[in-house]
């Protein structure tokens, strides 16, 4: 991880982290309308290769850094992220994972989206997506300069609790900007009062992962993680701005 903090940047950096920011959540949304039972991640990670070239942005995955099979990670079921695409083809009622980071104009955004393959959320998984995104809501409503990084990981911790969903706490969300992962760290639990200053120009992920059962994962192989207990899991993310009276999301259409 960059030991750059990501503040001070310029109105041209942040115009391009706005673009991409609009070019990346337009790619998760083909792709959630794109994936279909019988199709494969490799089927999907093909169709966003296209997607990025058609708009003009890189995949940050691609670099010999990170060096990950693809230019989006496809977790499917109880592997919350980091999921290899691959040949296994989508049954109905897989819920699927879609994480990006991508490069435009030489700056970084990333996001995240659930989807439910071949139809519409039910029953306790329209709860886990639904409360998901609620508490990434409630995390991106805390934010504003002054405000720290325990702030909103007490926010997200907080709508989770309520909402009886697993929370996540080995993986945590994270500066963006001119690299892909910088400082400051931003967990999904906290103690208000605690941890990094924010301050208007820093850019950061905030990303809910849960699950319907404990929240514990294991590392499974090369990229995979998986929930432990074998629960279904679901994950949201946006990459926000802090502005001088508080915050912009900026992978959003």
């Amino acid at each position: 991880m960059s030991n750059l903090i990501t503040g001070n940047k310029t109105p041209a950096q942040i115009e391009a982290m706005r673009q991409g920011g609009k070019i990346l959540a337009k790619i998760l949304r083909e792709l959630c309308e794109f994936a279909k039972p019988g199709m494969t991640g490799l089927e999907i990670d093909q169709f966003a290769r296209q997607k990025l070239a058609e708009y003009g942005a890189k995949s940050a995955y691609l670099t010999p850094e990170v060096n990950f099979p693809g230019v989006v990670c496809i977790s499917v079921n109880d592997c919350v992220v980091h999921g290899a695409p691959n040949a296994t083809p989508f049954e109905q009622g897989d819920v699927v994972k879609f994480d990006m980071v991508i490069e435009f104009n030489k700056m970084m955004v990333d996001s995240a989206v659930t989807t439910v393959i071949g139809e519409e959320p039910k029953g306790a998984v329209k709860h886990l997506l639904n409360d998901t995104k609620k508490a990434l809501v409630a995390g991106i409503s805390v934010v504003k300069p002054g405000v720290k990084t325990g702030d909103i990981g007490f926010a997200v911790e907080t709508s989770l609790k309520k909402s009886k969903l697993g929370n996540v706490t080995e993986l945590v969300g994270h500066g963006i900007g001119e690299k892909m992962h910088m400082k400051p760290e931003v967990p999904n639990f906290g103690r208000k009062g605690s941890g990094v200053v924010l301050q208007a120009g820093d850019t950061f992920c905030i990303e809910p992962m849960t699950s319907l059962g404990k929240g514990k994962v294991i590392f499974d192989g090369e990229w995979d993680v998986r929930m432990k207990d074998g629960s279904l899991s679901a994950h949201f993310e946006h990459t926000v701005l802090v502005t001088e009276d508080g915050v912009e999301i900026l992978t959003m259409e």
